[in-house]
């Protein structure tokens, strides 16, 4: 089975503020495979997430997971809420309420910018943008130890759809 490829560090952030706005919710917990939902910043999409039950597999159906082939935001923020990787309180306050969707549309996803300007967010509000950075790269090295297997392969739902 393959594995999957690490993630851009701005996926971490986005993982750590899909926690932070309380978008990330179990669905089905059976014996076999967990499933959770995971809604975008802008409320338009719900992504569906399942981990197989030895945490070593996972699926994703986020642009990002389908299209790039790397492990996308809204797993990483499941394997948040199940314990597997750990964001810190600071940080997932930080980054609660970023429009994520509107910022990579007006800056073209270009994550360069993207993280300039939620840095810049992050500091209006009072945080350490530095801290929430080596807490992301930490995350990151947490990820590529995991060494994480691709589960299915299935399409992202379409503005207004809920996962399937």
């Amino acid at each position: 089975m393959a594995r999957w490829s690490m993630p851009p560090p701005i996926k971490v952030y986005e993982a750590i503020g899909a926690i932070g706005d309380g978008r990330v919710r179990a669905v089905d917990n059976d014996p076999a495979r967990s499933a959770w939902e995971v809604g975008s910043s802008d409320g338009a999409k719900t992504y569906r997430v399942e981990v197989s039950a030895d945490g070593r597999e996972i699926s994703s159906n986020d642009n990002a997971s389908y299209w790039q082939g790397y492990l996308g935001y809204p797993a990483i923020a499941v394997l948040m809420a199940r314990g597997t990787v750990h964001a810190s309180v600071e940080a997932t306050r930080a980054l609660a309420g970023i429009p994520w969707k509107e910022l990579n549309r007006r800056l073209k996803s270009d994550y360069a910018r993207t993280t300039v300007e939620v840095a810049r967010i992050v500091a209006e509000r009072g945080g350490d943008f530095d801290a929430i950075r080596a807490e992301a790269a930490a995350i990151l090295d947490e990820l590529a130890a995991l060494a994480l297997e691709r589960g299915a392969r299935r399409r992202p739902p379409r503005e207004g759809a809920a996962a399937r």
